[in-house]
């Protein structure tokens, strides 16, 4: 192979050119060259000229060679234009992959800083130009995302995904749109609106299938805006929402939680001390009192009867100057002794509870020392002081066990039990569970229809939903109630999104992304440039 068919291959920008000198200067690798066509296209009109008007030097930054920085000397021509009915009387020639108007930067360059800018923004992408030999400041980098086109979609969006994203968490949001079927962003509004979606799909026809959440401004500009596309609600945020409905049922009977709870036998007995004894009869909670419980319940008067009075949950978190989480929460209780279960035993945990079991067996093995014990937890993770573990001990010592009652699963433990797919829980949870569901009729029913559920959701069987929706509706279950009155507002969504393949994932990864540019982008997540990255990024 020859040196000039080499060059080629390495250099295929510069092959077209008259290579006259290579050079090293400093820390950089210095080209000067000139162009060798007898003629040129005028840009303007397209007739090419060879009447040369003058000569000149352009200096133009190409990419590293070897790690070091690479300039190219390129001697080129005006030329006149030979059209007398073009506007353009003089023009530069220009060199095809190589050079651009008023670039001071090889087409090969600027294409591969643009990419460095919109994978890190400004501060990031600057210190790698320096380490690519290409040292470009973060205010170019930016300068260059701002000047790039959007991008124009090949064909009309067909499957289009909606959802919003934070520009300012709890103030100002936007909203990305997706092609489903490319998995690429395609537009960014600048708010989450009816009428912004609305006004986006009346410009852009042939939309047919739109994949959402359950947010009612996108169910709205959706219909509006493409009154015949088929609206599809995602099969996540639906069982979310049958996880939230199950989560406060599961609060609700909380007190049917310790029928989980392993019956301990006192020391010195000939029984193991952690075997499981069959339930209890679970009675009603004991009643709670304190300045924590006597708030509780007024608060939950005041919210009842300004409910009655007709107000709305705004108006009532406003007056009351209370979260509307916190009103809705008090709102959906039926009494304040409900909201009082809800919030704990009220016995602060400690930090020897879960090595209770441990300091029992030893002393069953006839280690009675606490210093030695204490040595022991401490290389098993302990953190707390050697005071208690003799404080605790102590009742030990008269054969009285001390009271350390063992601590029922935590609610949201249970629901992920009762929502998990009955093949992967273990031994131990599903013991426990089954235990809970024996003591509680109520939650046996709404794990027989959280699996009807699950198994309508995986399978696609959205034609089942009206049935399922009876059967739970049969049952005594208030919450469980709520949840199906929400999937009655939204019944079409959700039955195409129980039966059609589509869904709001491609959405919900682009969402994550778009929170990873805002972190890089610091202070400067403006919206113009936020929306070049969104959609211009790899």
């Amino acid at each position: 192979m020859s040196i000039v068919e080499l060059l080629a291959i390495l250099f295929p920008h510069l092959a077209c050119l008259c290579i006259e000198r290579v050079f090293h200067t400093g820390g950089s690798v210095r080209i000067q060259a000139s162009t060798r066509d007898p003629e040129a296209a005028c840009p303007g009109c397209g007739v090419a000229s060879g009447r040369v008007h003058s000569r000149y030097e352009r200096r133009l930054s190409d990419t590293a060679i070897s790690g070091q920085e690479t300039l190219i000397h390129l001697r080129v021509r005006r030329f006149f234009c030979r059209n007398d009915e073009c506007e353009m009387k003089i023009f530069c020639e220009q060199v095809p992959g190589l050079t651009i108007r008023y670039g001071r930067r090889s087409v090969g360059l600027g294409e591969q800083v643009r990419a460095v800018g919109l994978a890190l923004g400004g501060r990031a992408g600057a210190r790698l130009t320096h380490r690519l030999a290409a040292a470009v400041s973060r205010m170019t980098l930016l300068r260059m995302i701002r000047g790039l086109p959007d991008p124009i979609p090949a064909e009309a969006v067909r499957v289009l995904g909606v959802d919003d994203f934070a520009l300012r968490r709890g103030h100002t949001y936007g909203t990305v749109l997706i092609d489903i079927t490319t998995g690429r962003p395609i537009d960014v509004l600048p708010e989450r609106s009816a009428d912004c979606l609305a006004a986006w799909l009346s410009r852009h026809p042939g939309v047919e299938v739109v994949c959402r959440d359950r947010a009612g401004c996108y169910a709205e500009g959706a219909a509006r805006g493409a009154p015949a596309a088929i609206q599809v609600a995602d099969r996540w945020h639906i069982w979310r929402n049958l996880g939230d409905a199950v989560e406060r049922t599961v609060a609700k009977h909380r007190a049917c939680l310790h029928a989980a709870t392993p019956v301990t036998a006192p020391a010195g007995s000939s029984e193991h001390a952690t075997r499981a004894e069959p339930p209890p009869r679970v009675g009603a909670p004991a009643i709670r009192h304190g300045r924590l419980a006597e708030r509780t319940r007024q608060r939950h008067v005041a919210i009842h009867a300004l409910l009655a009075q007709g107000h709305s949950l705004r108006s009532i978190a406003q007056e009351l100057q209370l979260g509307r989480n916190t009103v809705r929460r008090f709102a959906r209780a039926t009494s304040p002794e409900e909201l009082l279960v809800n919030t704990g035993t009220g016995r602060r945990p400690k930090l020897l509870d879960e090595y209770a079991r441990y300091l029992h067996q030893r002393w069953d093995e006839g280690c009675t020392d606490a210093a030695q014990l204490w040595q022991e937890l401490r290389e098993l993770g302990y953190r707390g002081s050697y005071s208690s573990v003799r404080d605790h001990v102590r009742p030990l010592r008269s054969g009285i066990p001390p009271e350390s009652p063992p601590a029922p699963p935590k609610v949201r433990q249970v629901v992920g039990w009762i929502m998990r797919n009955p093949a992967n829980l273990d031994a131990d949870d599903q013991r426990r569970l089954e235990a809970i569901l024996a003591a509680c009729p109520e939650l046996a029913a709404v794990r027989g229809h959280v699996r009807d559920f699950a198994h309508m959701m995986k399978h696609r069987r959205g034609t089942r939903l009206e049935k399922w929706m009876a059967a739970v509706e049969a049952d005594d279950l208030p919450d469980l109630h709520s949840f199906i009155t929400g999937l009655r507002r939204d019944l079409d969504a959700v039955t195409a999104g129980l039966t059609l393949p589509h869904s709001s994932g491609p959405v919900e990864g682009h969402v994550n992304r778009i929170k990873t540019i805002k972190r890089q982008m610091y202070g400067r997540a403006k919206p113009d440039l936020l929306r070049k990255r969104i959609l211009l990024a790899d």
